[in-house]
């Protein structure tokens, strides 16, 4: 095949990355928790396309606990809002040194949830990055690549443990000066023995009709 057909054939979504980056982004395991399965379905191919080679998936949070346990995966794309185990609570099970035994993995929320309130709880939990559905592969792929190349260090801050905040960091600076009772401490998330995870549920999420929306929040 002559370079221009292959140019020719090259996805936009390849495109994406340089060269330097694609061995990274080749060898690197992605675990996807998310309790909708087309959403799970089309961010998997999301991440085949830019060259993610090992994609795992869970559909709900417990699922998810336990995935990262058995896989140890490089990164975790994570739904916000899930039954029984949400966004929240699997951030404050991950983000436990003492009684998790990944905890500094790290986390891409990715939400149809854009509301101030979710950034800032999100990022009082220790999430790496925050993310708006519907995402585009460009987003997922910066924000990937963001957490891989541009690691920021996990510290300790009185009751937060997760990654460094970036300077001039507002959204995390006001969420600690909120009263200490809008983030009381709650019951971490036991994982049991690896089990199936649940039946796929397949509820879409009601409709985001805000305009002029950008799908990376920087936290």
């Amino acid at each position: 095949m002559s370079s221009h057909s292959q140019l020719l054939t090259q996805s936009p979504a390849q495109s994406l990355v340089p060269k330097h980056l694609e061995d990274l982004i080749r060898s690197i395991k992605i675990l996807i928790v998310d309790d909708d399965y087309h959403m799970r379905k089309v961010v998997r191919t999301m991440l085949s396309a830019i060259g993610v080679r090992e994609i795992h998936d869970a559909a709900d949070g417990m699922a998810g606990l336990q995935a990262i346990c058995a896989i140890t995966p490089d990164i975790v794309i994570l739904d916000w809002e899930m039954p029984q185990v949400g966004g929240a609570e699997f951030m404050r099970s991950v983000r436990s040194p003492g009684s998790f035994p990944v905890p500094n993995v790290p986390i891409i929320v990715l939400t149809g949830h854009g509301e101030r309130s979710c950034v800032l709880e999100a990022t009082q939990l220790g999430a790496n990055e925050y993310l708006l559905k519907p995402v585009s592969t460009k987003a997922l792929f910066d924000r990937v690549v963001s957490v891989l190349a541009r690691p920021r260090p996990m510290v300790k801050i009185g009751d937060y443990y997760g990654p460094k905040p970036r300077k001039n960091a507002a959204s995390f600076d006001y969420a600690f000066s909120l009263p200490s009772e809008q983030y009381a401490e709650r019951p971490r998330t036991e994982v049991p023995p690896l089990a199936p995870p649940q039946a796929n549920r397949q509820e879409q999420p009601e409709p985001d009709t805000r305009e002029n929306r950008d799908d990376i929040v920087l936290i």
